[in-house]
């Protein structure tokens, strides 16, 4: 069974064996480039074996025989992406960006941990690199947290609908 990865979230944030994966599939709007470009990486055996009712768009073999030009490319988002590659190989490359990542994340899990306010939710060895959930336990001091938080400039810090909390993320391109 080909593995299926959504990367969304860490493209380009650490390196992985793409070889290993059948599809890759990413929104670029995190560490990649804006909304509304999307980058898919599929093993090309994989291609032309879509079934009957699947969508023209989301079969790749569309894309690859129309040299990724089936539809109008988003020229300005393709454009923005070249920009932000530049700028991660400015940074030494996907080896450089993913020590400055873990070391961003561990400053952030090491506070957690050590706090007697704080809570991260996710087991030690489940932790994401690019979105660190954390909670007080008390939802009246989350909200009150949030509401500072965004007055001092931390925005977007409200966690999950499902989950409540906060959530941190900590893109690429956030210090």
């Amino acid at each position: 069974m080909p593995l299926v990865g959504d990367m969304s979230s860490d493209i380009l944030s650490k390196h992985y064996d793409v070889s290993k994966f059948g599809l890759i599939y990413a929104g670029a709007q995190k560490n990649l480039g804006p909304a509304g470009v999307t980058v898919v990486i599929i093993r090309e055996d994989l291609a032309g074996n879509a079934m009957d009712f699947t969508p023209t768009m989301f079969n790749y073999k569309e894309h690859i025989e129309n040299g990724s030009m089936y539809n109008t490319p988003p020229t300005f988002g393709i454009y923005l992406i070249g920009l932000v590659l530049n700028w991660l190989k400015e940074q030494g490359g996907v080896t450089a960006i993913e020590k400055i990542n873990i070391e961003k994340a561990n400053t952030l899990y090491n506070f957690l941990d050590e706090s007697s306010l704080f809570k991260s939710t996710v087991a030690g060895k489940d932790r994401s690199v690019m979105n660190i959930p954390f909670v007080t336990g008390n939802e009246e001091i989350d909200a009150k947290f949030i509401k500072e938080a965004t007055a001092a400039g931390f925005v977007q810090l409200k966690g999950h609908r499902s989950v409540g909390g906060m959530r941190a993320s900590i893109y690429n391109a956030i210090s």
